[in-house]
C-alpha cells in the first residue's frame, strides 16, 4: 500500500487560501523596513541601531532563538505541543559545556544536542505513547531540567577549578571566521552615517565579521529543514500527523513513528540552542543562562505561523531587541519607540483603507501615545530596556493573532488505531 498523503486530503485550503508574495515584493518589504530604521535612526541620532556590532551581536542572540523556535516547529507540525523548549535548551547548556569542557568545543555541540533530543525523547514517551497532556508534559520537563542539571552540577562543575554547582569553568571557543577586505569594507561604510547605504553596509558586515562556524551551521538548518518538510515524503508524511493523524493511519502512515522522530528533532535542535548558548556565546555553562529564550523560540515559531521563513523573521527581531540594550542601550531603544511610532501609523492607514475603524483608532491613539513618550524624554528607564524583548514578544504575538493558521491536529490528544 502507497503510504504518500495526499497534500490536499491533509490540508484543504478554504477561500482559495493566502495569497503568497513573490521574491521581488519580499525583497521590497526588506528593502521599505530598512529605509524606515535608516530614517528613525538619522532622527534620532542612535547611530549604533544598525552598526556592525549592532547587527553580529544581534545575530548571535537570535540563534539559540532561532533553533528553538526550529524545534518547536518540527514538534508541532507533526501535531505535539512543545513546551519544554525551554527545559531542552537548559539540558543543551550542561551537557554541551560538560562535554565541552572535557573534549572540546565541537563534541560539546554534539553532546548538547543528545541532551536536548534526550528530553524530546521524554516528552514524546509522556504525550504520544502515554497520552500525557502536552502543556503539562512540556511543564514538568522545565522543572526537571533545572533540577537535573544542578544536581549533576555538584558531581562535575564543582569539582573542578573555576567552577561550582551552579557554573562551569572556562570553555574553549569555535572558530570564528572574518571575510578579509569585504569586512573593512563595509565597517568604513558603516561609519559613514549615510541614509539606507551605511545602514545596508552595517547589515552585510555584521554578516560577514566575526562569524562562528556554529552559526553558519545553524543559518544552513533553516532551508533544510524547509526542504525536508516541504519537499520530500517523508516531510509530507510528518505534516499529515500534524494535520490529520487519522487520516495519515489509514494511508498506513506509522503516525507513533513520524510524532517520535519529530519530537526527538525538536529536542536535538532546543539542545543545539543552549549548546550555542555555552560554547559559543558565553563560552561557560551557567545556571539560568537560557532566560527564557526557550519560550521566545516558541513565540518566534508562532509569529513565523509555523513556517521555517517567518520562524527566522522573528527570531531575528526578537535577537534585535534584545542585543539594543547590550549597545547603547537607553539611547538605542528609545529610537524604537520612535520607530513603533511610525509604524503604528501605517498600520493605523491599513486599517482605515481595510474599514476596520475601531483598530485604526486603537492604532493612532497608541502611536500617539509613543510619539509623545519620544517627545518628552531623551532615554528610557532601565527596566523598560532591560523588559524590551519581552514586551516585543507580547506585542508581536497580539498584533500577529489574527492570520495564524496553526496545524490542525496540534495538541490534539491520538491514539493508535484510531483510523481503522
Amino acid at each position: 500500500m502507497s503510504t504518500q498523503v495526499p497534500a490536499a486530503r491533509v490540508a484543504p485550503k478554504k477561500g482559495g487560501g493566502r495569497r503568497k508574495l513573490s521574491l521581488p515584493v519580499v525583497l521590497l518589504i526588506v528593502a521599505g523596513a530598512l529605509a524606515l530604521v535608516s530614517l528613525v535612526r538619522l532622527i534620532s541620532g542612535a547611530e549604533d541601531v544598525t552598526s556592525v556590532g549592532q547587527v553580529a551581536g544581534a545575530l548571535e542572540l537570535a540563534v539559540p532563538i532561532g533553533l528553538a523556535g526550529l524545534g518547536g516547529l518540527w514538534a508541532e507540525r507533526a501535531g505535539v505541543v512543545n513546551i519544554g523548549l525551554e527545559g531542552m535548551m537548559i539540558l543543551g547548556t550542561w551537557f554541551g559545556a560538560w562535554a565541552g569542557f572535557q573534549w572540546g568545543p565541537w563534541v560539546g555541540v554534539l553532546f548538547g544536542i543528545i541532551g536536548g533530543a534526550l528530553g524530546g525523547l521524554l516528552h514524546a514517551v509522556m504525550t504520544v505513547t502515554f497520552g500525557v497532556n502536552h502543556i503539562v508534559s512540556g511543564v514538568a520537563i522545565n522543572i526537571l531540567a533545572v533540577g537535573v542539571t544542578r544536581y549533576l552540577s555538584n558531581f562535575t562543575f564543582a569539582q573542578e577549578p573555576g567552577g561550582s554547582s551552579k557554573q562551569s569553568p572556562r570553555l574553549e571557543e569555535i572558530d570564528k571566521i572574518t571575510v578579509p577586505g569585504l569586512s573593512d569594507w563595509m565597517q568604513d561604510l558603516q561609519q559613514e552615517h549615510w541614509f539606507f547605504v551605511s545602514d545596508l553596509a552595517g547589515i552585510i558586515g555584521g554578516l560577514v565579521t566575526g562569524l562562528s562556524l556554529l552559526t553558519v551551521v545553524a543559518l544552513l538548518l533553516i532551508p533544510a529543514t524547509w526542504w525536508i518538510l516541504w519537499r520530500t515524503a517523508f516531510g509530507l508524511r510528518l505534516r499529515s500527523c500534524g494535520e490529520s493523524p487519522v487520516a495519515a493511519e489509514t494511508l498506513g502512515v506509522n503516525v507513533y513513528k513520524y510524532k517520535y522522530i519529530a519530537v526527538v528533532i525538536s529536542g536535538g535542535l532546543a539542545g543545539l540552542g543552549g549548546a550555542f548558548l555555552a560554547i559559543v556565546a558565553t563560552s561557560i555553562y551557567q545556571e539560568g543562562q537560557t532566560g527564557g529564550r526557550g519560550y521566545i523560540g516558541l513565540a518566534a515559531m508562532i509569529f513565523g505561523n509555523w513556517m521555517p521563513g517567518g520562524m527566522a523573521l522573528g527570531a531575528g527581531l526578537f535577537g534585535f531587541t534584545d542585543s539594543l540594550k547590550l549597545r547603547g542601550g537607553a539611547e538605542n531603544v528609545h529610537a524604537m519607540l520612535l520607530l513603533l511610532a511610525i509604524l503604528l501609523v501605517i498600520a493605523a492607514c491599513w486599517q482605515l483603507y481595510r474599514k476596520k475603524y475601531v483598530s485604526a483608532v486603537i492604532a493612532a491613539a497608541c502611536s500617539a501615545l509613543l510619539f509623545t513618550w519620544y517627545a518628552l524624554t531623551d532615554q528610557v528607564p532601565s527596566q523598560f530596556v532591560d523588559a524590551a524583548p519581552y514586551v516585543t514578544t507580547l506585542l508581536v504575538l497580539a498584533l500577529s493573532a489574527q492570520r495564524l493558521r496553526p496545524p490542525k491536529a496540534d495538541g490534539v490528544p491520538y491514539r493508535k488505531g484510531e483510523g481503522k
